[in-house]
């Protein structure tokens, strides 16, 4: 069996609009209002995807989960004189950062020898709280095969719980045992500490790790409160490199300290603050980049558009590659529909470590099934959407019709 990292990205559904509603997302709060292009987040999502393909990596989708959530809205009882937020919340298209769609330990570091994966229940925030039971459900059909897979409930809401973005992993290689990171705010900030630490403990328990290959981390609150409300806005990893800002846990050195205890081979790459401030790290999203293994085995940094417009971020991944360190290509790639909601190339996916036979093939992307994801989008997916249309019957019915296109064309009208 040949475990391989495998990237399921989020496809941008057809409502994605700007509400704002996610406190601490400094990006989405200062795009509030704005119009939206779904078509244009969509298909800037899929031109990723191809792009990592391309590149000889193995690559996975997630579908937009069924919205307007009509049972959201009954339960609220949502009417004209509603707080339009609750309106909004049931049009949310959150679930494209599929990072925060669950947590996934690999087989090989779990007592069992299974992948096991554990929705998150995002309770923080009402528009993403609703997505964890739709998540579960595609997960329990592109993991279905149970020799292979272990899908959980969700973590009980009375502790936050925000997948993949507050986790990290290192190993020698993707298919060798790995240690895990969980990395977990206090409250009691500005901004809500979205992931607690008793729900990273439960998951590391309920994915039968072993804590001598665990470790759990604090976020620096200086961080939370200049907006990274996601550990992965300020610190990536992949196999034997952390890749993070200097500031980016309340005890840095400790947090280096005690991954190298339980990992040796770990390599850091810090990046300063006099060389890239915090404000200016979480403004280009340079962290919430996808670290990737090339199949030469050079590591490649997938970095927003954003990075290469920023002197002080672009100088300093210029001086990183010229310092021959283990990241020895930075590329950029245009997710600015995205971005302006709040997330860059790392949230738009969850990394799976597993043999891709033992996936449901139909989450799985080639080009003959990308070309048929891209006519959906073009002849489905709303051009523009304005605050106002949020809403909106008609609107809410080509919502509806455009996934149910997109279902039909990759076999999942059971979704």
């Amino acid at each position: 069996m040949t475990h391989v990292e495998i990237n399921f990205d989020g496809i941008v559904g057809p409502n994605h609009n700007y509400a704002g509603l996610s406190l601490g997302n400094i990006a989405s709060a200062s795009h509030r209002g704005d119009p939206s292009y779904p078509r244009a987040a969509a298909l800037q999502g899929l031109a990723k995807m191809r792009g990592n393909m391309a590149r000889g990596l193995t690559q996975g989708f997630l579908l937009p989960l069924p919205r307007p959530n009509d049972g959201l809205l009954a339960r609220l009882a949502v009417d004209e004189t509603a707080d339009r937020a609750l309106l909004a919340a049931a049009w949310s298209a959150s679930s494209m950062w599929t990072a925060n769609a669950a947590t996934v330990s690999p087989a090989p570091d779990t007592a069992d020898g299974r992948c096991h994966l554990t929705p998150a229940n995002l309770s923080t925030m009402l528009h993403r709280a609703q997505e964890w039971p739709d998540t579960k459900r595609q997960l329990d059909i592109a993991f279905a095969d149970t020799a292979y897979f272990a899908i959980h409930e969700a973590i009980p809401p009375s502790f936050g719980d925000e997948g993949a973005a507050n986790h990290m992993r290192f190993c020698e290689g993707h298919g060798a045992p790995g240690v895990e990171v969980f990395v977990y705010g206090r409250p009691g900030g500005k901004f809500p500490a979205r992931q607690h630490e008793q729900a990273s403990r439960a998951v590391a328990r309920l994915h039968g790790l072993d804590p001598e290959r665990t470790v759990f981390i604090e976020q620096n609150p200086a961080a939370i409160e200049a907006g990274a409300f996601h550990n992965d806005v300020v610190a990536v990893a992949n196999e034997r490199v952390l890749f993070t800002h200097e500031q980016a846990f309340a005890d840095q050195t400790g947090a280096c300290d005690a991954i190298r205890a339980k990992f040796p081979a770990l390599e850091v790459v810090e990046v300063p603050a006099s060389a890239v401030s915090l404000e200016e790290a979480i403004g280009t999203y340079l962290f919430n980049a996808q670290l990737l293994t090339l199949p030469a085995g050079e590591m490649a940094l997938v970095v927003p558009e954003e990075c290469r417009e920023s002197p002080a971020v672009w100088g300093w991944c210029e001086s990183m590659l010229a310092s021959n360190g283990p990241i020895r290509q930075v590329i950029p790639v245009d997710v600015r529909q995205s971005m302006a909601n709040g997330g860059g190339p790392a949230c738009l996916r969850l990394r799976v470590v597993a043999d891709p036979a033992t996936i449901d093939p139909r989450f799985l992307l080639d080009e003959a099934k990308a070309e048929r994801i891209e006519r959906a989008i073009a002849a489905t997916w709303p051009e523009q959407i304005d605050p106002a249309d949020i809403g909106n019957v008609a609107l809410a019915r080509d919502v509806r019709s455009a996934r149910a296109s997109l279902l039909e064309t990759l076999g999942l009208s059971d979704l």
